[in-house]
């Protein structure tokens, strides 16, 4: 296997300007000037497999035709100087999909890297990293990391200039890969455009985001699973329930679904069924790291119920006293929808050393006031604590399989957490069941660091509670061991920020729950 180096990595993703592609086709009525940026919005690779993975990226600039696709040619080389190439193709950018190409080579070999590029129009793409996942039936070890919440006008992207650094096997993002609001005026960058509805201002919105450099530099160095929150569509949605209640809401959401897959290294078949009501495209899945994890990825959007007592007028997400919201705990209401929770109930593996549960949200219970005060405790609404029947039947599905090795990873709160996940938080003799890092947003902030310190004292299975933190969770985890490294920029608001280490913290094969480390 090559070496490689940060600088070896950042030549690998610069822009080549060497001689172009020697198979073009002869057909290109719509190549403009040379100067016309192509490949404006970078490369991405995502899905690895352990004989391929999916290569990414989408065709810029005028002169595109409407009636007909644009030819991709891409390839696939065992060197960063593409003298050793071991597969290439032709795809094609069709208009529909808004020229986005999403490949699938094969028959590469496990547990190795791989440089990939395009060339399309006369030019040729940066060059991209990527690599295959182990065999099914091989020893491994993983580097990961995993991030969520990049608002674009909060903050610069700092965090994955040091997420490329970092050189990870796999990062796993968990959601808010873009946001839908107007920006405020008194933000550091600002959004184009105001809120966003139609296909097209969705696709502007991620071809903005995608301009980012240092977000280009973290998909160009390693693979990506992608799942989604909310604000890819509307803020607090559930299901086909918008926030605001708004009429329309399928047809946004329908938008939304085909711009988030244009966008994505997600494999064909997951394209969106457009025709369904809303579009529905089948977003959770399974993906084995040899014989050491099995990482299992939700949708906790498509299949959920309506949060219970919203405020007046308004669906969507609320703080209320478990006394006042009975609906809170009505047995049938789920997050994942009933075929997801049979899914994830049968899927669980016994063979591999980890289980990894990637998913949207905060899941260990976080009570707000004191859950043994008269009002039993206030809650939000969005997360689990909303939901807290299907959690329970999570958690005891775990116990009833005895899986011992379970770590659930999330986003979406905007700060660290990491502690334990207990079949019963509130009881003194819970059993814990398995391990929580819920990591902080590359950019976005919101809420009182002073108020989660006041909470932290009614949560007491929760060992890191700091929401005045930015940045990803790095993972470095064996047969023995996982260690997450909460690694935090010192300004979110420079785009030359440095970083350091908040905290570690460990979980030892065979023992739920997390120790400081």
């Amino acid at each position: 296997m090559a070496a490689f180096t940060r600088r070896r990595w950042l030549r690998a993703t610069s822009l080549a300007t060497g001689a172009c592609w020697t198979g073009l086709p002869a057909f290109l009525p719509h190549a403009l000037a040379a100067d016309e940026q192509r490949f404006a919005w970078g490369v991405a690779s995502g899905e690895p497999s352990p004989e391929g993975m999916v290569l990414w990226t989408r065709i810029s600039g005028p002169g595109l035709p409407n009636d007909q696709g644009v030819p991709v040619q891409w390839e696939v080389a065992e060197d960063e100087g593409f003298t050793r190439i071991v597969v290439r193709g032709t795809e094609l950018a069709e208009s529909a999909w808004a020229f986005s190409v999403h490949v699938e080579p094969s028959g590469l070999a496990p547990a190795r890297p791989y440089w990939y590029r395009f060339h399309a129009l006369g030019q040729q793409s940066p060059a991209g990293l990527t690599r295959t996942a182990p065999a099914p039936d091989a020893p491994a070890r993983l580097k990961l990391i995993i991030a969520s919440c990049q608002r674009y006008d909060m903050g610069h992207y700092a965090a994955w200039r040091h997420a490329a650094q970092w050189q990870p096997d796999l990062i796993l993002f968990l959601g808010d890969y873009i946001y839908e609001t107007a920006s405020p005026a008194d933000r550091i960058r600002r959004h184009q455009g105001g809120y966003v509805q139609t296909l097209a201002q969705y696709r502007a919105r991620y071809a903005q985001y995608k301009t980012d450099p240092l977000l280009q530099a973290a998909h160009a160095s390693a693979p990506w699973m992608v799942i989604w929150d909310d604000h890819e569509v509307d803020n607090d949605y559930a299901g086909l329930q918008g926030q605001r209640l708004q009429p329309d809401f399928a047809a946004q959401r329908r938008n939304a679904y085909q711009a988030f897959w244009e966008h994505m290294p997600l494999p064909m078949r997951m394209r969106p069924d457009l025709s369904a009501p809303g579009a529905s495209l089948p977003l959770y899945r399974r993906h084995a790291w040899g014989r050491l994890a099995q990482i299992h990825l939700l949708d906790d959007r498509q299949y959920r119920d309506p949060q219970a007592c919203p405020r007046e007028g308004r669906g969507g997400s609320n703080i209320v006293a478990l006394r006042d919201c009975p609906d809170l705990a009505l047995p049938a209401r789920s997050l994942l929808g009933a075929a997801q929770e049979d899914w994830l109930h049968k899927g669980w593996d016994r063979q591999r050393r980890w289980n990894l549960l990637a998913q949207q949200t905060l899941m260990m219970r976080w009570a707000w006031s004191d859950p043994y005060a008269p009002a039993q405790g206030t809650y939000w609404t969005d997360g689990w604590d909303g939901y807290p029947a299907a959690r329970t039947r999570l958690l005891q599905s775990v116990l009833d399989q005895d899986i011992r090795n379970l770590v659930v990873l999330g986003g979406d709160v905007h700060g660290n957490y990491v502690g334990d996940l207990e079949l019963n938080a509130d009881s003194p003799f819970s059993r814990v069941v398995a391990s929580e890092f819920c990591g902080t947003s590359i950019t976005s902030f919101n809420g009182s660091p002073e108020r989660v310190v006041a909470a932290h004292a009614f949560n007491p299975h929760v060992k890191h509670a700091r929401i005045d933190e930015r940045g990803f969770v790095a993972f470095e985890i064996s047969d023995q061991s996982l260690v997450g490294h909460l690694m935090v920029v010192d300004d979110a608001l420079d785009p030359n920020s440095g970083i350091r280490v908040s905290a570690r913290y460990a979980v030892e094969a065979g023992r739920p729950g997390v120790q400081r480390a």
